[in-house]
């Protein structure tokens, strides 16, 4: 049973549905998804993105309803788009199907060259950081 369906203890509009965004990241892009208030009145979801090629790869291979890529220089995340709120769930469920390595890092080290990777352990670092802190368990 999926999150957010009956039996699951995550019914519409409980904390783990409807609280905030997350952070994806995959061997295909590292994405922003949150709800902006203008999106609760669509049913869409807004994905952000540092780099637009991530964004269009995401198009392409899991979410053909995203929206027009919108680029703003002064904004936190340059690139953005609009999607469906039901298709990106669909899209990050096959996104979680797709997977076919036992190493993250050297996938994306494969499929998105060094500099993607470097970037990404510097992200597993400072998470790593925060195990670390928590002491001996």
């Amino acid at each position: 049973m999926g999150l957010g369906q009956a039996g699951a203890g995550l019914g519409p509009g409980t904390f783990n549905e409807r609280r905030g965004g997350m952070w994806i990241v995959s061997t295909i892009g590292f994405f922003s998804v949150v709800e902006k208030p203008w999106d609760r009145e669509q049913g869409t979801l807004t994905v952000r993105a540092r780099v637009r090629a991530d964004l269009e790869a995401l198009r392409e291979l899991y979410l053909p309803l995203l929206g027009g890529i919108v680029e703003d220089g002064t904004a936190d995340y340059r690139f953005r788009a609009q999607a469906p709120r039901e298709a990106v769930a669909v899209a990050l469920a096959a996104l979680a199907r797709g997977i076919d390595y036992d190493n993250f890092k050297a996938a994306v080290g494969r499929r998105q060259g060094a500099p993607r990777a470097a970037a990404y352990h510097e992200a597993w670092r400072a998470f790593h950081q925060l195990q670390e802190d928590q002491g001996p368990g």
